[in-house]
């Protein structure tokens, strides 16, 4: 005889398998704010936050694009102080990274490199538009945005 609650189960358990997101996010059509080509190659973990920029953004996820944007801003800045073997100077006293948005202002103070105007422009407003779709209750980004 046929068990029709084990039946019931085994489908269920199925769809519950069959309907989990993928493990990674798929890369096809995901250059909508940042091309593929520019991170492909670099680090796995700057990689994986562009592409789900793209995807956030793709899926109208404008919140979470933006705070994925203030992430990798934070993280690219990191990465030039590495490069350029100056961490102590984006670090406090215990070793910590300093916040955003000190490190913007160390960023756009450094000599070793020269920041174009559309940096010095947009950093910080990138920063602040970032720290409302994060930390705001009241606000919801847009495309626009």
């Amino acid at each position: 005889m046929i068990n029709q609650f084990e039946i019931a189960t085994n489908i269920s358990n199925d769809l519950i398998d069959l309907c989990k997101p993928p493990e990674e996010p798929e890369r096809w059509n995901a250059g909508l704010v940042l091309p593929y080509a520019l991170t492909k190659g670099t680090r796995g973990y700057i990689e994986k936050v562009a592409l789900q920029i793209n995807i956030a953004y793709r899926d109208a996820c404008y919140d979470a694009c933006l705070v994925m944007v203030r992430r990798l801003i934070e993280t690219l800045i990191i990465e030039c102080f590495e490069c350029y073997k100056m961490r102590s100077k984006i670090e406090d006293g215990n070793g910590n990274y300093f916040f955003l948005r000190d490190l913007i202002i160390a960023f756009l103070a450094e000599s070793a490199w020269k920041p174009s105007q559309n940096i010095k422009r947009y950093l910080p407003a990138l920063k602040e538009v970032g720290d409302k779709s994060a930390h705001s209750k009241n606000y919801n980004a847009f495309r626009q945005d």
